[in-house]
C-alpha cells in the first residue's frame, strides 16, 4: 500500500469525485452533485477523502464528525481496483480523523442491498445495528 496516497478532497477534486461516484459507488444520493459536494468541503474541508495510486483516483469516502457523532458515507473503490486494501486504507484514515477529533463511536451508511459492502464492513469489525432505522425526509424535490 505503500503506493497509495489519502488526502482530503477539495474544491477542484469535486468533478472528478462526481464522475467517480457514477461509475464505482453503490447507490445515489440526494447530495450527489456539484452543489452538494462544495457544501460539504467549505463546511468541513477534512471529511472528504479520497485515495489515490498513481495519480489516479481509486476511492472515497466521507468521514463527517458533527462533534457528536462519527458517520460514514460514500466508501467507494474503483471496481477494477477492489481486493486491494484501498478500502481497509480509507476507512483506517477516517477513524484516525474520528479519534483526533474525540470521536467514539462509528456509524457506516449501508445500502441494505449492497452483500458484497456488507462482507467488507465485517472484515472492518463492524457489526449491523438492527434495532435502529434510519428515518428520512427530503428537504427539496
Amino acid at each position: 500500500m505503500s503506493d497509495l496516497h489519502i488526502r482530503c478532497a477539495d474544491l477542484a477534486d469535486i468533478d472528478a469525485v462526481l464522475r467517480f461516484w457514477r461509475e464505482a459507488a453503490e447507490g445515489t444520493s440526494i447530495s450527489d452533485d456539484h452543489d452538494g459536494v462544495t457544501r460539504l468541503i467549505s463546511r468541513d474541508p477534512g471529511a472528504l477523502l479520497l485515495a489515490e495510486r498513481d495519480g489516479r483516483l481509486t476511492g472515497t469516502v466521507i468521514a463527517g464528525f458533527d462533534g457528536w457523532r462519527c458517520s460514514v458515507y460514500r466508501l467507494a473503490v474503483h471496481p477494477a481496483r477492489r481486493r486491494e486494501g484501498i478500502a481497509t486504507a480509507l476507512m483506517e484514515a477516517a477513524e484516525q480523523r474520528f479519534l483526533a477529533l474525540g470521536g467514539r463511536r462509528v456509524d457506516a451508511m449501508v445500502l441494505e442491498a449492497n452483500e458484497r459492502a456488507h462482507r467488507t464492513w465485517a472484515a472492518g469489525g463492524y457489526h449491523r445495528e438492527d434495532r435502529w432505522r434510519r428515518w428520512v425526509k427530503p428537504l427539496t424535490d
